[in-house]
């Protein structure tokens, strides 16, 4: 079975830890004992997430005296494919013996007339004093939306058409290769409808319906979406709060999900469904195998058909 595994971005730091790289090395570990076992029955793609490294190097680089103008968005987010990559395949390769890993930076094709280009909503870097941020406002064109009591740079996200490399992950895996590919939701570029030439944009493309795009380019057979939770809850941290074993794509659009939490991965989970009729699943990282094999997390059916 050729499985598609979105590691959430807590996989290599956890809410409230500091980002330094023992800690990061550390927890790389957990995700590795996690997929093994997964690792040794089938075929696997790992994408990850990004958000706390590519906040920490948006911060760095716009703090740095030496450079005229911060680092945009793509570059910094290729270097967390980097960092990130390098983590993974290295603790892969210790855990997996005799298994190729390679780790690639990939590439998000995104159209230059996309909408979310004129609507920024992804948070990305730290947090400003309302004075920070207007000066940056004013000074760099940023934008930024209230984050509790300070306000936090907002870029746009638009929608993933393809990972520009989609045909040499496939040759990867009919190589016999575990991949790990599209970290961030890869670098954003859009492509010159003349000459084709790809051209990094300021965006962060949602690195879970990235997943599920490049799960149904590989004909994947199952997307395996993992977080910090058990499974998907309806009703979450209300008094009617319930777990759901299974759903459809309807009954996940229809859970009132956030944006900034379950929402991108019930709709990356719902759009491989409708789309390839194959199932996906959310859960917990730790819980990765129970949950291929039926017995942890939320399963994604396809609809029923109406009678």
């Amino acid at each position: 079975m050729r499985i598609v595994v979105a590691l959430g971005g807590n996989a290599l730091l956890h809410r409230g830890e500091r980002p330094d790289a023992s800690v990061q090395e550390a927890n790389v570990d957990r995700v590795t004992t996690a997929l093994a076992a997964l690792a040794h029955e089938h075929e696997m793609v790992i994408t990850h997430g990004n958000g706390p490294q590519l906040g920490v190097l948006a911060g760095e680089s716009g703090a740095d005296p030496d450079l005229s103008a911060p680092c945009p968005l793509h570059l910094l987010g290729a270097q967390t494919q980097g960092l990130i990559g390098s983590l993974l395949a290295r603790s892969l390769h210790d855990a997996l013996p005799g298994h190729r890993i390679v780790a690639l930076v990939t590439h998000t094709l995104v159209r230059a007339d996309d909408p979310a280009f004129g609507r920024p909503t992804k948070r990305v870097g730290p947090v400003y004093s309302r004075e920070a941020a207007e000066s940056l406002a004013t000074g760099r064109g940023w934008r930024f939306a209230v984050d509790g009591t300070g306000r936090r740079r907002v870029v746009p996200s638009p929608e993933p058409d393809r990972v520009w490399e989609t045909d040499i992950v496939d040759e990867l895996l009919r190589g016999g290769a575990l991949v790990v590919c599209a970290g961030g939701g890869g670098v954003p570029v859009t492509a010159d409808p003349d000459t084709g030439a790809l051209t990094g944009v300021e965006a962060v493309v949602d690195k879970d319906l990235t997943a599920a795009r490049l799960a149904e380019d590989l004909r994947a057979d199952f997307l395996l979406i993992l977080t910090d939770v058990p499974c998907v809850y309806a009703a979450y941290r209300t008094p009617g709060q319930r777990p759901l074993p299974d759903a459809t794509p309807a009954e996940l659009r229809g859970g009132g999900f956030t944006e900034g939490s379950m929402g991108p991965k019930a709709e990356a989970a719902a759009r491989f469904v409708e789309r390839t009729g194959g199932p996906a699943a959310i859960g917990a990282l730790d819980a990765a195998y129970e949950i291929v094999h039926g017995r942890s997390g939320t399963l994604v059916r396809p609809d029923l058909p109406a009678e």
